[in-house]
C-alpha cells in the first residue's frame, strides 16, 4: 500500500500530477482541489495517496490532506460510484465543506461534480450522511434520508405502512424510479417482501395518496 509520496512536482495536468521520487516519476490523479495546493513545476509536494488496484492497471490517487483521502474512500464506498466520480465530488470544494453538505443533506451540492446525476448524488447523502454527522459532530443522530422529493414521499409512505425508519431508510438505499410509487414499488420487491407493515406487505404495494396511508381495498 503506497500511503504517502513526497518529490519534485515534474509535471502537473488539469487532473493529474507527476511527482519525482527517488528517480521514479509518480503520476497521481488528484482533484481540482488538491491541484490548487501544489507547488508549480519544479517545487516540492507531499501527497497522501491510495493505490487502486484492477487487472489491467495500477492507479494511484494523491490528496493534499488525509481528510481528503478519507472522504474519497468514503465516497467510493457508494454503490455505483467510483474514483473518477469521486474525485469530481472533491473538486467541487474542500473536504470540510463537503462534509457539511453530506451531514446537512444537501444532494444538490454533488450534482454539479462531473458525472454525478440527481439519482447518484441522492445515493451518496443516503449512504454516507450518518456516518458523516457523527464526524462533523452535532447532537443527535441524524436520520438517513433521500432528498426532498419523490425519495421522501416514498420514505413516508413506507413510514405509513408500518415500516421502522432505519428499515425503510435500508430498502430506499439501492430502490430506482422516479416517482414514489416505483421506489416503493422497486424498494419492496427487492426486499423480496421480508420487510413491511406486519405479515401483510407485498412487494406491490403502491404509495400512501395525499398522505393518507394505506388505502381501503
Amino acid at each position: 500500500m503506497i500511503a504517502l509520496v513526497r518529490g519534485e512536482v515534474a509535471a502537473r495536468g488539469e487532473d493529474h500530477v507527476v511527482l519525482m521520487c527517488g528517480g521514479v516519476g509518480y503520476r497521481l490523479s488528484v482533484s481540482a482541489e488538491t491541484l490548487s495546493h501544489l507547488a508549480p513545476v519544479g517545487g516540492q509536494a507531499t501527497l497522501h495517496s491510495h493505490l487502486v488496484v484492477r487487472e489491467d492497471a495500477l492507479q494511484l490517487y494523491g490528496f493534499y490532506s488525509a481528510a481528503e483521502r478519507e472522504l474519497f474512500l468514503m465516497l467510493i464506498s457508494v454503490q455505483k460510484v467510483g474514483p473518477k466520480v469521486a474525485l469530481g465530488v472533491l473538486s467541487a470544494g474542500r473536504p470540510a465543506d463537503l462534509l457539511a453538505a453530506l451531514a446537512a443533506g444537501d444532494a444538490s451540492r454533488f450534482q454539479s461534480a462531473p458525472g454525478v446525476g440527481k439519482r447518484t448524488a441522492e445515493r451518496i447523502v443516503v449512504e454516507l450522511r450518518e456516518r458523516v454527522a457523527e464526524q462533523v459532530g452535532g447532537g443527535d443522530p441524524i436520520v438517513v434520508t433521500r432528498a426532498d422529493g419523490p425519495g421522501r414521499v416514498a420514505r413516508e409512505g413506507l413510514l405509513e405502512l408500518g415500516l421502522t425508519p432505519v428499515e425503510a431508510d435500508a430498502l430506499l438505499r439501492d430502490a430506482e424510479g422516479d416517482s414514489p410509487e416505483e421506489l416503493i414499488a422497486d424498494a419492496l420487491r427487492r426486499s423480496g417482501g421480508e420487510r413491511g407493515a406486519g405479515a401483510g406487505a407485498r412487494p406491490e404495494a403502491e404509495a400512501p395518496a395525499n398522505g393518507r396511508g394505506r388505502q381501503g381495498r
